[in-house]
């Protein structure tokens, strides 16, 4: 879904917020709860896994994801506890590893900068790798597909990306929906910090289209009436987790995590959980 370019010219200030930022909020959790034990660290070694002594984190012993939980049904709040697709995987990664999980919940365009900063080990929230992006972190294999569509009004005479020129376009700051849209030809585009205000912004007729990752779309056009999501895909993207260049220990680590619950279903089956099949 989501496209954070972190270019040359605002990392001085994109810098600068995140230190001035104070409303991120960070969660831990036993990666796995009923398994965080010597013993789940041990069966997960025995499995082939990486040795958690050989991985290099902020913080020994943990695994800190830095996400942006306003991403359903990728990562979102339920009550007190962020969860979703990410978090799952987050969450068999690291008992994989033999790690816990910490979760830093904070804005989706400071992601990226939470990881090369040296602030997260990881970043997991739905990020498209992007040759741009690549200049900033290394991305691990590619963890599922997606793609980015196109949010109507019932009403709407807008049936294509083609006839998104001269229109006034909502997107989530920072995302694959902003870089796209940013590029339509006379197009107005308004920011929003979350994926719902795009929304509620559109049924309110004060944008006439918003341009999200599929998943995202239909979850949104469920949640409120007189909406629809078109057909025709506007791209396609792969997402992968972002670590910081040059800690090869923990890419390593990562995809083979990856590659070990891809081969068992794992993956498929935390996806089916939070998005049914067509």
């Amino acid at each position: 879904m989501k496209k954070k370019i972190l270019t040359i010219a605002l990392a001085g200030l994109m810098a600068a917020s995140l230190a001035a930022c104070g409303g991120s909020k960070t969660t831990e959790t036993k990666a796995n709860e009923s398994s965080a034990t010597s013993e789940s660290v041990a069966d997960s070694k025995a499995e082939g896994s990486a040795d958690a002594s050989q991985i290099k984190t902020v913080e020994a012993g943990k695994l800190l994801v830095a996400t942006n939980a306003e991403f359903p049904p990728y990562e979102y709040h339920d009550g007190d506890k962020i969860v979703g697709i990410d978090m799952d995987i987050a969450d068999a990664i690291a008992k994989k590893l033999g790690l816990e999980v910490k979760v830093e919940d904070i804005a989706f365009d400071a992601v990226i900068l939470e990881v090369t900063s040296g602030k997260a080990d990881i970043g997991l929230a739905g990020i498209s790798a992007t040759e741009e992006r690549k200049q900033s972190v290394d991305f691990s294999d590619t963890y599922t597909t997606s793609k980015q569509l196109i949010i109507v009004k019932d009403d709407s005479t807008i049936a294509g990306a083609k006839d998104l020129e001269g229109k006034k376009l909502g997107v989530q700051t920072g995302t694959t929906g902003d870089i796209l849209a940013s590029d339509i030809k006379d197009a107005t585009v308004e920011r929003y910090d979350k994926g719902m205000d795009a929304v509620q912004a559109l049924s309110q007729g004060k944008i006439d289209a918003v341009v999200i990752d599929s998943a995202v779309a239909n979850k949104f056009a469920e949640e409120v009436s007189g909406l629809k999501v078109l057909d025709e895909a506007y791209a396609d993207e792969n997402y992968a987790i972002a670590v910081k260049k040059g800690n090869k220990e923990l890419l390593d680590g990562v995809n083979k995590a990856l590659s070990e619950l891809k081969a068992d279903g794992t993956i498929d089956s935390i996806i089916a959980k939070y998005i049914k099949a067509e």
